[in-house]
């Protein structure tokens, strides 16, 4: 069976990736894993700990280090179903669009692109530098999917997991491979209840009550 890789990079948003892993390993898809140190450094500060058996489970993954050139994720005569950079940081994005590998998983990367596998980014910054979106441009002429961490709220998110689940679940789709994280859209609006930020902090819609005062003491 191929499997897909999963790597982690040094920006926030590592829940994107743990997400992504445990779904796929819910799914038997027995992932390989690559983290970059600055990505498990963000790993820790987000999620408390940057072990992934504290977060995944001792099982159901194959974790490969990031320094590792021998590992067989640096050939492309292993076959693989593809690969997937969540959180992609801004380095990492333009190492891997020209070429650069300084790890495994640029060189996992490189491997993807040559062997015209799957290759999916999903870059969390902003604003994003001229340099950034060049680099994204190159990716995307090369037929790699970039996919940024920009949730819709069209679905009425009520939880941050909600949010994260959106944009996974677009991973998976491009992945294809079958879920059932989030509502999709069928023409018909799917909002059943208000979207929690305006019911329960009305005064980032309306604007904060020091706002509200000023305003009535000029009137």
């Amino acid at each position: 069976m191929e499997h897909p890789i999963v790597a982690i990079t040094g920006a926030s948003g590592a829940c994107y990736g743990i997400r992504l892993l445990e779904v796929l390993i819910a799914q038997g898809l027995e992932p390989y894993v690559v983290v970059s140190e600055a990505g498990r450094q963000v790993v820790a500060i987000e999620l408390g700990s940057g072990n992934l058996k504290d977060l995944l489970g001792p099982s159901g993954y194959r974790e490969e280090d990031a320094r590792d050139f021998t590992s067989p994720l640096a050939s492309g005569s292993f076959p693989t179903q593809g690969m997937v950079i969540a959180p992609c940081s801004t380095g990492t994005l333009g190492a891997v669009a020209h070429g650069i590998s300084s790890n495994l998983i640029h060189r996992a990367a490189e491997v993807s692109l040559k062997e015209h596998r799957p290759l999916i980014v999903v870059p969390r910054e902003t604003p994003l530098s001229v340099v950034a979106l060049q680099n994204m441009l190159t990716l995307a002429q090369a037929g790699v999917h970039v996919v940024p961490a920009n949730p819709g709220f069209y679905h009425a998110p009520q939880t941050i997991q909600d949010l994260v689940d959106f944009v996974v679940g677009r991973v998976l789709d491009l992945m294809k491979i079958p879920h059932q994280l989030t509502k999709r859209w069928t023409g018909v609006p799917v909002i059943d209840a208000p979207i929690i930020l305006s019911s329960a902090h009305p005064e980032l819609v309306e604007g904060s009550k020091d706002d509200r005062l000023a305003q009535d003491d000029r009137e």
